[in-house]
């Protein structure tokens, strides 16, 4: 395989060549970037297909990194759900390894609540039930997440029908029953107390978030925040109550209430589990999925 990262022109090209393809990207623009990756939109050539390029520089992973980028690629690679960002194929060349991925037109839920600022209850219940249903994927794979935010979920286009996506599993990683890891990642306001304490924890981190996630959707702000990780756990220990909008709280279903209250659970012990929360009678009914 030959690969070519032509800097020279505005629109960067990749290519891929072998294995029987003659592949070329055009990055035509940036739509994501953390510390050791640039998500672009790029158009696939000859076949003029829009398509996601992630790019992930080598140099700039340590030994926990390319372990996680093993465990996306080995995951993605392995699954084909509606709830979940393609992986069409990947390639390496140039100090970096790049993935093609579906190209989600909706771009992210973090944009979604922007513009809606909150959503109905029956958005946020459908929303959810799509994200339970990619998340059982992960959970059948004893793959926790551990960046689950409204950034990182992907819709496939702007309409009423969007489809949520589970993306970015730069930071996951495969954990066995019984265990524990004890790295701390994510974005603070979305991260589980016991991951901001330095604590160990399991597939329960994931859970907080989801629950983040559902009381943004309903609020259009998030439950907790600070100006760093220690204000944002004060903020969580100090608090007796979830800080819903009165008007969200007043018409607010019970059972809406009562998993976003227990997903919200500062002990991870007495939080829902995922089979708990999948099973919710939040969530019951046909949109559960496979």
């Amino acid at each position: 395989m030959e690969y070519e990262y032509d800097c020279d022109f505005e629109e960067k090209l990749v290519r891929e060549e072998g294995n029987n393809k003659n592949y070329y990207y055009v990055l035509k623009s940036k739509i994501g970037e953390g510390s050791f990756s640039t998500v672009w939109k790029a158009e696939q050539r000859p076949s003029g297909e829009d398509v996601a390029v992630k790019q992930v520089f080598l140099s700039k992973l340590n030994s926990h990194l390319r372990a996680s980028l093993d465990c996306e690629i080995n995951f993605l690679s392995s699954v084909n759900h509606p709830n979940i960002v393609h992986l069409l194929h990947f390639f390496q060349g140039n100090g970096c390894v790049y993935l093609v991925l579906e190209f989600c037109a909706g771009g992210n839920l973090a944009s979604y609540i922007r513009c809606h600022e909150r959503v109905h209850q029956l958005t946020a219940k459908k929303f959810i039930q799509q994200l339970g249903s990619g998340l059982k994927v992960l959970h059948s794979h004893g793959i926790i997440h551990r960046d689950l935010k409204p950034e990182n979920i992907l819709l496939s286009s702007h309409g009423a029908d969007a489809v949520l996506k589970i993306a970015d599993f730069g930071l996951s990683r495969t954990v066995r029953p019984g265990e524990y890891v004890e790295t701390v990642c994510g974005t603070p306001s979305y991260m589980a107390p016991e991951v901001l304490q330095f604590q160990r924890y399991d597939h329960k981190a994931d859970m907080w978030s989801v629950g983040a996630m559902l009381f943004e959707l309903l609020n259009g702000y998030p439950p907790f925040n600070g100006r760093n990780n220690v204000q944002v756990l004060k903020n969580i220990r100090s608090c007796t109550c979830l800080p819903f909008s009165q008007s969200v709280l007043y018409g607010m279903d019970s059972a809406c209430l009562d998993i976003c209250s227990r997903l919200l659970c500062l002990n991870p012990v007495e939080r829902l589990s995922f089979d708990e929360f999948y099973f919710h009678s939040f969530l019951r009914g046909k949109s559960l999925g496979p």
